[in-house]
This record gives C-alpha cells, sequence and structure tokens, in this order.
C-alpha cells in the first residue's frame, strides 16, 4: 500500500510577547521560535475503503461533510487508546483560542478523532484538492512530549499536511500548505518551515530570522499539562488595569541570534505568559530555579507550558546540565535536543525512530521556507 512518511521538529519559544486581546478574541504576540532537534513522525497510508467496514459491514460512506476516511494509531508517549473526551492539550498557540472555558483538558493521550490536528489536517489537504473517496490511516510515532508547550500536536498537523499531500500527489504549492496550517492554529505553519523565526499577527505570520551558531537546550517536562487558554486567561487577569499597548517587543533576542553568542540570547529569553503560569502551577518556580543553580546560562517556561527551557553554553555543558536535573528529581522527564533544525520533511520508509535526527538528506525532500523577508 502506497504510504509517506513526514518528520516534523518540535519548538522552543525563544521570546514570547503577548499584547491585549483583539476583538476577534486571540491576543497579538510577537515571537521568535526554534525548531529543536525532538521529531514526531507521521505516516501516512493509503488503505481500501473497504477493509474499513464496521461491524455491520458496510464501509465508510463519503459525503460533501466527509469526502474521506481517515484513521489513527498512536505510538511512543500519549499512546493510551483515546476517547472523544480526550484532548491533547496544545491550545491554539501563542495568540490563545477565542470561545473556550479554560478548563484543563486530559492531556495524558493523543486523540484519534476529529479533534486531532492531523485528523484535521487530512481533511483540509482533501478539500483544497478535491480528493474525494480515499481512505488513509495516519500513524502517529510520537518523540515530542505530549502537552509540553513545545507543539507536538501542531507539528502531527504540519506532518499530516505534506503527507497528505504527498500521498495523494496533490501538488499543493508551499503558499497553500502554510495557509492551511495557519487554518489549523497559531502554532502549525512553523513547524513546516522549522529554523528559527518570527511569529506577529496571532504568532501564524513568520518571517525568518537569520541568525548564527547552534544552540544546546535542555528541556525539565512537567507532569501534567496547563490549559493554553488557562494560561491566557490568568495572562489577562494579571493584566488588567496595566496599559498594555502590545507584546514586548523582541529585539534583545534578535540581536542575541544575531551574534551567535549563547550567552546573549540566554540572558534575552522573553516569554510573557511566564508569570501567568508560574501562578497556575508554582512548582515551576523551584525547577527554573533549580537549571539557573546548576549553571544553565537561560531558562524560561516554554511557550504556554509546563515545560522549563534551559539554554546550556554547549554540548558538553547540556550533558552535564540534563544529568544534574534528572537526579534532582524536579521534573517527570529531561530531555535533550540543540537547534536550529529543519522543519517537515518526506523521509525514507525506515528511518530512525521518532525523537532523533532525521535520516539521510539525500533521501529527504527539502523543508519549506517562509516566504517573507529575513528579519
Amino acid at each position: 500500500m502506497p504510504t509517506v512518511t513526514v518528520r516534523a521538529p518540535a519548538k522552543v519559544n525563544l521570546h514570547l510577547g503577548v499584547g491585549p486581546r483583539r476583538p476577534d478574541g486571540y491576543h497579538e504576540v510577537t515571537t521568535i521560535l526554534q525548531a529543536v532537534a525532538l521529531y514526531d513522525d507521521i505516516t501516512a497510508t493509503s488503505v481500501p475503503p473497504e477493509s474499513l467496514a464496521g461491524p455491520d459491514g458496510a464501509g465508510p460512506v463519503f459525503t460533501d461533510e466527509d469526502p474521506i476516511a481517515v484513521t489513527v494509531g498512536v505510538a511512543g508517549e500519549g499512546a493510551r487508546p483515546a476517547t472523544s473526551d480526550d484532548a491533547d492539550g496544545a491550545g491554539d498557540g501563542p495568540g490563545g483560542s477565542p470561545g473556550d472555558t479554560g478548563a484543563e483538558p486530559s492531556v495524558s493521550v493523543v486523540p484519534t478523532g476529529k479533534d486531532n490536528l492531523a485528523v484535521r489536517a487530512a481533511y483540509l489537504v482533501a478539500e483544497a484538492a478535491g480528493i474525494r473517496g480515499e481512505a488513509v490511516h495516519l500513524t502517529l510515532s510520537k518523540g515530542i512530549p505530549v502537552a509540553a508547550g513545545m507543539a507536538g500536536g501542531s507539528a502531527d498537523a504540519a506532518a499530516a499536511l505534506l503527507a497528505c499531500d504527498t500521498l495523494w500527489g496533490a501538488g499543493l504549492d508551499r503558499e497553500t500548505l502554510v495557509a492551511l496550517a495557519a487554518k489549523l492554529g497559531s502554532d502549525v505553519p512553523f513547524p513546516l518551515t522549522g529554523g528559527t523565526a518570527l511569529g506577529t499577527g496571532r504568532g501564524e505570520q513568520l518571517t525568518d530570522v537569520l541568525g548564527r551558531g547552534e544552540y544546546h537546550w535542555v528541556f525539565a517536562l512537567a507532569d501534567g499539562g496547563l490549559s493554553t487558554p488557562a494560561v491566557y486567561g490568568e495572562f489577562d487577569r494579571l493584566s488588567e488595569g496595566r496599559l498594555r499597548t502590545g507584546p514586548t517587543p523582541a529585539d534583545a533576542a534578535l540581536s542575541a541570534l544575531r551574534s551567535g553568542d549563547p550567552a546573549e540570547l540566554g540572558a534575552a529569553l522573553v516569554n510573557d505568559l511566564q508569570p501567568a503560569a508560574l501562578r497556575l502551577r508554582p512548582s515551576l518556580r523551584r525547577v527554573l530555579e533549580s537549571g539557573l543553580e546548576l549553571g544553565a546560562i537561560g531558562a524560561i517556561v516554554s511557550g504556554s507550558g509546563p515545560t522549563c527551557a534551559f539554554l546550556a553554553r554547549d554540548a558538553a555543558a547540556s550533558v552535564s546540565l540534563a544529568a544534574s536535573l534528572a537526579g534532582m528529581g524536579v521534573a517527570r522527564a529531561v530531555r535533550r535536543a540543540h537547534g536550529p533544525v529543519a522543519g517537515a520533511r518526506v523521509i525514507p520508509a525506515d528511518p530512525a525512530g521518532p525523537g532523533g535526527e532525521p535520516g539521510s538528506s539525500a533521501a529527504q525532500s527539502p523543508p519549506l521556507s517562509p516566504s517573507s523577508s529575513p528579519a
């Protein structure tokens, strides 16, 4: 059966400046995102529609609302069977999500129905390309921690867009794929492009950032998740009565990236949501303090949390920092990764396992990149 596998990276926010809520319910943001070497692999396999027959023996019925049939399997972290009440906790990325209640979702599983962003991505590709009557099985091999503020659900969606486009020979161009990604969520366009980018609007308008050097990160993963809407709600509460005309500018981080000095970047890390995340999860304060005490040159809550990201001086320092953090027991798990890395790309059928480095670049498609000019 025809099969396509796409690998997409996690992200860390080097800067997340948040402005007031917009009339459409989102927040205006200025963010700098860096793709890091933690990956999810999405494999799209074309299957005969009749193989999806239910207990009554009937296969899927294709309609205008359901022009294709999508099934999902999950391997790795978050692979416990999900119910329709489960959610992946991904939220809508930097700009927040209008209309949400702020209640914390179940974050221990990855959903397998239409609430999964990868499934919605497959439907969007089918709609854009006029695909009908196809059945596809998506296998999500999770190497990116679930509900960790590292855009794992968004990476899955980006990978599914590229995988389904390739599987069906739809031939959608870069601009179309990025536009479809923006429909799915503020964080979804970035895993398509990778590298380091400046995000504006609600975070979906990306501009390449020209930087120097490689950066070494250590991520302390917390038990349980934090609801993105809940963190934005707490941000609004904490900001009440304060004059906030726009997001915190990203000038210091942009300057640090141009210099290539990790220490300068570490000092420039900013997250306007961090006070809200710490208010909702006070234990994260001790995690941040521990990383700095152990030699990190920068510490920040990643996105809306609850992962804490630490910048190390170099690769050797990241190994030492990760080992020390793990030994302290302040996090459920500790991961190391470097960045920036390339965005979503088609990889060989038998790559290294998820969470590792991509396979041979000679066998991979080139990553997409933002269309706008460098920052």
